[in-house]
This record gives C-alpha cells, structure tokens and sequence, in this order.
C-alpha cells in the first residue's frame, strides 16, 4: 500500500476541490521557507474572513517542527513563526480544533490529508460557493490529487517523506451549532518506527501531537495488532502520570505514604468500563483517539452501497479488539488506553487500488477503487462532524485543556510551551512532572490574561480612557474592590491545573498588576475632578474682589484732597482691571477651557449639594 508523510505547496484554487485517492505513501519533503508572523487582529468579526490568504502567501504545509540528526541528538527545533502565521488567520476568541494524523511510515498519512483539504474547500463555510450548482460528490468533481497543486506531499515507494510535523497554512471555518464556527487546522507528523529515528524520538513525536490534537488519527496497516495497541499505551503514559502529579501536588495521598490518587481511581473505574467507544473518566487529559485501519480486507457485507454495515462491523471489530483480557500485560495495555482517552474509536478503509502504490502514480482519481472513495466520503463526513445529530454530539470538539475550550491564541501558548520543552530535551521522553509543568505553565499564562482582562473591562467602563464622569475616592475604592473580585474569580476558574505553589506565584502576579492598573485608573479619574486646578482661577478672583472693596472703602472713607487715598484707590483699581482684562483675554482664547471650567463648576456644585443633602438626611435619620 502506499504512503506519505510531507508537505507541498499548492495552488489554492486548484488545490481545493474535492478528490477521491488510494492511501500512498509518506515521509521526508523539503523544508518550506519561513513567512513572517501575522500580527492578531484586534478585534473578533463575527463572519470568517472572505479570503484567507493572500496573493502572496499560497496555501501550503509549514513545518512547524522540524527534527534534528543524529549528530545534535535528534533535537526538536520549534518555528514559532510559521505557528504563529497560521493561527493569526483565526478571528480573535473563535474555538480552534486540531485534526492530526500519526501512524507508521508509509502507511498514506499525507494522502489522507491531502483528501481531507479537498473536503474541507467544499465544506468550509466561506468557500462553497465554488461548488454550487454541481450534483456530483464532492469526490467526484476532483479529476486528480495532484501533490503539487493543494496537498500535503506525498509519494509511492518505501522511503520515507515527512519528517518532523507539518500543519496546513489555512484553518477552515466550519459550522457548530447556535450560528458558531469553529476553526480546523490539520497537522501531519513524521511517520514512526522508518529504521532511522529512535523509539525516544518516536514517543516525542507521538506525544506532541496527542497533547495539541483534538481529533487524533492513529494510522494502522490493514488491522490492529496488539503491537499498535502497546505503543499506544507506552505513548500516552505520560498522561496518566501527569494526572498523578497533579493529584499529588494537591495533596490527596494516602496515609503510610500508599499514592492513590485521583487519576489511579479515574483508571481504575475505566478498567471496570466496557472497552467500547468512550471512556467514562471526566479526567483524560486527551480528548479523541481514532484507529484508521488502511487496506482492510474482511468485510462480511457484499453489498459496496451499505456503508452503515460496515460502520457496525467496525464498532464489533473494535470491541473485540478492546475487549477485557485475563492476561495482565493485555489488560494493563487497555486499561491505559482508556484512561488516557476520553473518546476511542476505529475507522476502516479498503485499499484504493494497486495502481495507486506504484511509484509513478500521480495522483489519477480514475485509477481509485470506487468503494475506497465512498468509505473515505463517509469517513471525512465523520471526521469534520461539527454539528452533530438529534442525539449524538459533533465528532469533532475544539481543543480542550481540563475541560476548557481553546480559542487560536490559547491554543498557541500551550503548543509553545510544549514546544520548547522538547526542545529542551531533545530526543528523550519527557518526564510527567516536566510535562505537567509545561501545562501548568501555559494554563497560569492564560488565567493571569483572563483574570487581567476581566478587572480592566470593569474599569474601563467606570475610569477609563472613555469614562466622562468624575468619581469620589470612596466611589473608586468600592469599584476597584468589585472589580478584583472579578478578575480573581476569573483567574481561580481557569488557574485549576499544576502545583499549588506555582498558581500562588501567579495569582500574586495579577494581584500586583491589578494595583498598578488601579493608580492609571485613579489618574485618569483625578483628571476629571470639576475642583481639579480650580485654584488657578480661585486667586485672581479672590484678589480682585478684595481690592475692589478695598478700593470702595478707601473712596468712601478717605477725603478726596488726601493724595495717599487716591493713589491707593487707583493702584486697587489697576489690579482688579487688569485681573479682568486677564479674564475677558483667556474667555477670548480658551473659549473651550473655559467651558470646561464651567462645567466643573456646576459638577462641584451638585456635588456640593449632593453631599449636603445626604448628610442632612443622615443627620434627620
């Protein structure tokens, strides 16, 4: 059968129409040159944008991990910058789900997502258009899958052509329910277990994108054996030790020192779970697994039309595959498997036809097994499920971190943090506490942001930039505790995961940017005191008041023959004509000032009142 495995750069338009293909192969392409970052948009549209990219930036795969050699130990190198193109293309607070794709070398990973993006263009919900008015399939409008023009790469043969992890350029917006959308990105990996990268090295890769997937495809050859179902469970190991960690960290031990923790109980009840479909432990830290079986060949329906025979015979298969051992080894292997899932199901697929593995194959949808294409049309229809039934929820959830939903920029950090922890060890498994500090790491990040976010909008509205009225010391103090109420909440609701220590650390952080956020607040309100500056007018007036009346007395008191009298009333007269002729020159130049002088007069004077109402009440009371 064949294989693929790398990215390629496509012609958008060509790229996307639907295409039926066999299940070529996979593995190793050349690296794609790295774009610039997009700067995030400020604000979330509620439409997906009308065209995703650019002129100059043609839909293709960007690396956005690439593994090292062995003579720099097999190192992870994370290119934050092609990431962080790619998720600035989803609008600011839409959920974002990941679909990857892991399996063997050469066993058709890059194949299959290449058919997936001539899916996803004809389902996308500001790309259909391109398809309306055509009844055929979707699969029936593509004439070839064409590497070069809108595809992962992919090619017959037995070496291998993807290597580190790739995720297309573009995110497709598809519709969830209640009028939302959700962003998907696909993301193909470097195929396992090619003679030339090591078992640490494999187990990094698997781990990776388990922890960023929300909708993970474990790509198998022809029917799961019990060595794909060990090597899963050796992969995700970690994700149940991360799960005692936490427990620990939190303190539930038992006494004498026995560690029984949450995430061994959460095991426990899924060993006692039938092995089906969904294991029923609200603490899996992975959301999906899904076994695609390539090239099956035992189907017991004859008739190639009845693709919901076949679904049924795909549930039996994998009950039986999951179903309870008494060997211990057997059973340890999927009871693993359960407590690491919360959802584990199988897909099976026939093979496309031999003159698809041929070396020399381009890419002919003619040369396809007609029923390859029907089952592969049912099982993208089930892979980009969005909306799901009357009494079935979507196939494919956003990507969740303890139970909360990922918007592009959340999602973002955790796979940075992620990222840079392999980088940081290299080709060695990492360790379940190290794993756990990386998530603890990302999750306090975007609860101090949450927690921030929300004591500034409070107070944006009450003292900010935009705020017009005036408010009394004891008035700001009132809000900004509410305020921090607030934002303290919001940050306890998301800062649930990792060590007790570590959030401490973070909420004191929010807590000390919140009180250097109060002193802008409390300038900008200041700013808008009716008394603020009121001095300055205050002692020209004082002093021209009082020598008018100084000047009234001396005329009235003084003989008129006194040349002492006369000289002072005409020295109090100059200073209080030039205090005015001051007052009609500012009145004539800062017509607007002295508008805003007004104003605050009268604020203060309902102020004034306002207090003096109140206390004469409180005193009568």
């Amino acid at each position: 059968m064949l294989d693929e495995d790398e990215p390629v750069i496509i012609s958008h338009n060509d790229a996307m129409s639907p295409s039926a293909s066999p299940t070529p192969p996979d593995d190793v392409s050349p690296p794609i040159s790295t774009v610039e970052s997009v700067a995030t948009a400020a604000s979330e549209p509620s439409e997906p944008p009308a065209s995703i990219e650019s002129t100059s930036d043609i839909p293709s795969a960007r690396q956005i991990v690439s593994i090292g050699s062995a003579s720099d130990a097999y190192a992870f190198t994370f290119h934050e910058e092609e990431l962080n193109s790619i998720l600035a293309k989803v609008p600011p607070g839409w959920k974002v789900a990941v679909v990857s794709v892991v399996g063997a070398f050469r066993t058709g990973k890059s194949f299959l997502l290449s058919w997936f993006l001539r899916y996803l263009e004809t389902r996308c919900v500001n790309r259909r258009s391109s398809a309306e008015g055509d009844a055929r399939n979707w699969y029936e409008r593509v004439q070839t899958l064409n590497q070069h023009e809108g595809s992962f790469d992919w090619r017959g043969g037995t070496e291998r052509n993807t290597t580190g992890m790739w995720m297309w350029s573009d995110p497709y917006f598809l519709p969830r329910n209640q009028g939302e959308e959700v962003a998907v990105l696909l993301v193909d990996t470097q195929g396992m277990f090619d003679h030339e990268t090591t078992v640490g090295l494999t187990a990094a890769i698997f781990g990776l994108s388990t922890l960023l997937s929300s909708y993970q495809i474990y790509n198998v050859d022809k029917r799961i054996q019990e060595d794909n179902l060990q090597q899963l469970a050796l992969f995700s190991e970690y994700g149940r030790m991360a799960l005692e960690a936490e427990a620990k960290a939190a303190g539930m031990t038992k006494e004498g020192g026995e560690k029984l923790t949450e995430a061994n109980e959460d095991c426990q009840a899924s060993k006692q779970a039938a092995p089906s479909m969904k294991a029923d432990t609200p603490k899996a830290p992975f959301q999906k697994i899904e076994f695609l079986v390539r090239d099956w060949q035992n189907f017991d329906t004859e008739d190639e039309s009845d693709i919901a025979s076949m679904e049924a015979e795909m549930a039996s298969y994998l009950d039986h595959v999951l179903a309870e051992r008494a060997a211990s080894d057997l059973k340890e292997t999927r009871d693993q498997i359960h407590s690491c899932f919360e959802e584990v199901s199988c897909f099976m697929m026939t093979h496309p036809g031999f003159a698809v593995v041929k070396n020399k194959y381009e890419g002919d949808v003619n040369k396809i097994d007609r029923l390859f294409l029907s089952l592969l049309d049912r099982y993208c229809q089930r892979v980009f499920d969005t909306t799901g039934g009357a009494l079935s929820p979507p196939k494919l959830q956003p990507k969740t971190v303890r139970g909360r939903e990922l918007s592009a920029v959340e999602l973002g950090t955790y796979i940075k943090s992620y990222a840079q922890m392999f980088e940081q060890i290299g080709a060695h498994f990492p360790k379940a506490e190290t794993m756990l500090e990386a998530t603890s790491k990302a999750n306090n990040t975007n609860a101090v942001a949450a927690g921030l976010d929300a004591y500034i909008e409070l107070m944006n509205d009450v003292a900010g930039p935009q705020a017009s009225d005036y408010h009394r010391p004891e008035e700001m103090e009132l809000m900004h505790k509410e305020a921090s109420e607030r934002a303290l909440a919001a940050f306890d609701g998301m800062a649930n995961f990792g060590s007790r220590k570590a959030i401490e650390e973070a909420r004191t952080m929010v807590i000390k940017k919140i009180e250097k956020d109060y002193q802008v607040f409390v300038s900008l309100n200041d700013g808008r005191n009716p008394l603020l500056g009121f001095e300055t007018y205050l002692l020209p007036m004082v002093v021209a008041f009082f020598s008018y009346i100084l000047r009234w007395m001396a005329d009235f008191t003084c003989s008129g023959w006194s040349q002492t009298c006369r000289a002072s009333s005409e020295l109090l007269s100059h200073i209080y004509m030039v205090i005015f002729f001051f007052f009609l020159i500012v009145a004539w130049t800062k017509t607007k000032q002295i508008s805003d002088v007004w104003q605050r007069v009268m604020a203060a004077g309902r102020m004034l009142v306002s207090d003096g109402g109140g206390s004469a009440k409180s005193k009568v009371d």
